[in-house]
């Protein structure tokens, strides 16, 4: 069961703010939108996996659905995978000095071909959709992910996060998204952190600066026609 986090209560005080107004985007394009799933490798989902996330295993079924809403209705999937930097790669020495003597194991990890690297196999992911690496929590670091450029060149302005962890790679890419002036939606029932607390904080970051919120039946509904 995905966090036990009302986001209707988060727009409720939002509302309260703005005039009653919830949500911004009320005239989204299907065929200008892709869904970013953030981070669902082996190495956040599977038991004892380097940097578990319980959580994440409990939102697949979201996420596939998701998927399929955008898919039908014409959008793109785009399964950003986080991938150790090669050789020669802008240094990102302070997150691996700051992680201490797991650095090594975590970089090892989530180097390319890797088992953890990989996409998690209950993924419905199709021949059409995009698999797009990143080497930072944001997918819109420049310099270490094709990401922006993959979109622009798609002729996306929206884009619709889900995935883990929602308070780290999932909100950083979301900030980053809205600051290179896409559209941004959350999917807040198909995003997963260590815990309903960390979760709610990043919701509300998100609500009140920064995205939209929907959960998956509402996204189906949006996207349904």
């Amino acid at each position: 069961m995905p966090h036990a986090v009302d986001h209707s209560a988060i727009l409720d005080r939002l509302a309260a703010t703005r005039g009653g107004v919830r949500n911004s985007f009320t005239d989204l394009d299907p065929a200008r939108t892709a869904h970013l799933i953030i981070d669902m490798q082996n190495g956040f989902m599977e038991e004892g996996a380097p940097v578990e996330v319980p959580m994440a295993r409990e939102i697949v079924d979201n996420v596939n659905r998701v998927s399929a809403a955008i898919r039908e209705a014409g959008g793109r999937n785009v399964f950003v995978r986080f991938t150790t930097p090669p050789e020669g790669s802008p240094s990102w020495s302070t997150f691996h000095f700051r992680m201490g003597p797991a650095a090594e194991g975590h970089k090892e990890a989530f180097t390319p071909g890797a088992h953890y690297w990989q996409l998690w196999p209950g993924l419905d992911v199709r021949d059409e959709d995009l698999v797009v690496e990143k080497q930072r929590f944001s997918a819109f670091t420049p310099g270490t992910s094709d990401l922006d450029a993959i979109l622009k060149g798609h002729g996306i302005d929206t884009v619709l996060i889900s995935g883990t962890l929602t308070n780290c790679c999932c909100e950083s890419t979301a900030r980053d998204a809205m600051q290179h002036n896409y559209r941004v939606l959350i999917a807040a029932d198909a995003n997963a952190a260590l815990t309903d607390e960390e979760h709610a904080a990043t919701l509300h970051n998100m609500a009140f600066v920064f995205a939209d919120l929907h959960s998956t039946g509402e996204i189906e509904a949006l996207f349904g026609g």
